[in-house]
C-alpha cells in the first residue's frame, strides 16, 4: 500500500456518504502528534494550521495543477481535522500524486511556503 503520510485514506461506508462521496482525505492536524511540525511550519508562515488552511493550500495547488480534479472532491474541514471527500478512487490518486510531494515532509512543505505569499491567503 502507497504510503500518504501526512493524509490518511478512507473508504467511506454507504451510510457516511454524502452526494458521490466515495472517499475521504483526512489529517487529524490538531491531534495527531506527528502533524506538530507541520502546525508550526504553517504558522511560521502566517498560517493557521488548521484544516481550512490545509483545505485552502491544496485546493490552489489543484487548481494550479489539475483544476479538473475540484470538480471531484467536497470539503468539509474543521479546525482540528482536514476532511475532503472525493467522488473515485482514481480522483483520491490523482490528487495525492500532486500534493503528496509536497506536503509528505517538512521540507517538501517549507519550500512550498516560501514560495507563497501568506497575503494570498485567508485561512
Amino acid at each position: 500500500m502507497q504510503n500518504t503520510f501526512p493524509f490518511q485514506i478512507i473508504a467511506l461506508p454507504e451510510h457516511l456518504r454524502i452526494d458521490d462521496a466515495r472517499f475521504g482525505i483526512t489529517a487529524n492536524v490538531e491531534a495527531d502528534p506527528a502533524l506538530e511540525g507541520y502546525f508550526y511550519l504553517f504558522e511560521k508562515y502566517g498560517f493557521g494550521g488548521g484544516g481550512p488552511s490545509w483545505e485552502e493550500h491544496i485546493s490552489t495547488i489543484l487548481e494550479e495543477e489539475a483544476p479538473e480534479l475540484l470538480e471531484h472532491l467536497q470539503d468539509f474541514s474543521t479546525d482540528a481535522r482536514l476532511l475532503l471527500y472525493a467522488d473515485s478512487e482514481a480522483t483520491v490518486q490523482a490528487v495525492l500524486r500532486i500534493i503528496l510531494p509536497i506536503f509528505a515532509d517538512l521540507g517538501s512543505l517549507n519550500k512550498y511556503f516560501s514560495q507563497t505569499d501568506s497575503s494570498d491567503f485567508f485561512a
